[in-house]
């Protein structure tokens, strides 16, 4: 008889990517960083990019450059502009034993001056739940397909209400979430942040979906659902008030950079949730935005 062994199976491990940061300033780098369970020394890592399949509903992976087989566990991207989607794999052994790809992860751009381009209607970062939403993609593009990353970190495939480029929902707490869209050309759109909340639960601030550009004007206003011109408001940015009068608009005539930040709206005593308004210089091509949770 041969001496007893002890033969130990674990189930195919899965590892998992993680996305640093996940939207995108200008000339920042991406890094990608990918953990395999149970480690120990000898895993290789493989890299890749998600080009969305529209026939599918899903996508096919791309490995990047240098990506295949790293002995690092991280991957820097340099000069990332625009909206993309991320997955890792591992292997080790000979012949090399391989682990299932992780679940796609994403970076974020607002950058409008991308390929293609989603717009928002009524045109505001808060919607209440009672409202129609209307999201469109733009671009030179014939087919899209709208993606949703929720509060809760769960990536829908598709829009249930897509009529050519656009996509209708009658938003619930569920539909809190970044949106982008996909074309059949495997492009991604600049991504916009919608919040939703309940009709009864006092006023919404109206705030510009996309990034406000140095020097132009803006408009931010109350906004009950029953009432959407509202008097005597009180405005706020980064919890300080700046206007208490009887006008129902924060005007600024000329944004600078010193204008971005939190802002939120107070109505009879009610207060708005805050949004994020973000400002970019005149000639940026990389845009900075920030999503934060609404309390």
């Amino acid at each position: 008889w041969s001496d007893i062994i002890t033969l130990t199976v674990l189930y195919k491990p899965c590892p998992v990517l993680t996305v640093s940061p996940s939207w995108l300033s200008p000339g920042a780098s991406v890094t990608l960083n990918c953990e395999v369970e149970h480690p120990s020394a000898g895993w290789s890592f493989y890299w890749y990019k998600a080009v969305p399949d529209l026939s599918q509903k899903s996508s096919s992976y791309e490995l990047l450059p240098d990506g295949n087989g790293t002995a690092n566990n991280s991957y820097i991207i340099h000069g990332q502009t625009h909206t993309a989607g991320y997955v890792c794999g591992a292997g080790r052994g000979d012949p090399e034993y391989h682990t299932d790809h992780s679940q796609p992860k994403f970076v974020w751009s607002a950058d409008v001056h991308s390929a293609a381009s989603l717009t928002v209607s009524p045109d505001r970062v808060q919607h209440f739940t009672s409202d129609s939403v209307s999201l469109t993609c733009e671009g030179k593009f014939a087919e899209w397909r709208v993606r949703k990353f929720s509060e809760d970190g769960q990536l829908y495939s598709d829009c249930s209400r897509m009529t050519g480029s656009t996509c209708d929902i009658n938003p619930s707490k569920s539909d809190i979430a970044v949106y982008w869209c996909e074309s059949g050309s495997g492009e991604f759109s600049s991504a916009v942040n919608i919040t939703v909340h309940d009709d009864g639960n006092g006023p919404i601030l109206v705030s510009p979906v996309h990034p406000v550009t140095e020097g132009a004007s803006v408009s931010l206003s109350c906004s009950l659902r029953t009432q959407q011109i509202l008097s005597n408001v009180f405005f706020y940015h980064n919890d300080k008030l700046i206007q208490n009068d009887t006008r129902g608009e924060l005007k600024i005539s000329a944004v600078s950079k010193s204008d971005e930040g939190f802002y939120k709206c107070q109505y009879s005593g009610r207060e708005s949730a805050q949004s994020w308004m973000s400002v970019k210089g005149e000639q940026d091509q990389d845009i900075t935005i920030k999503v934060c949770r609404m309390i």
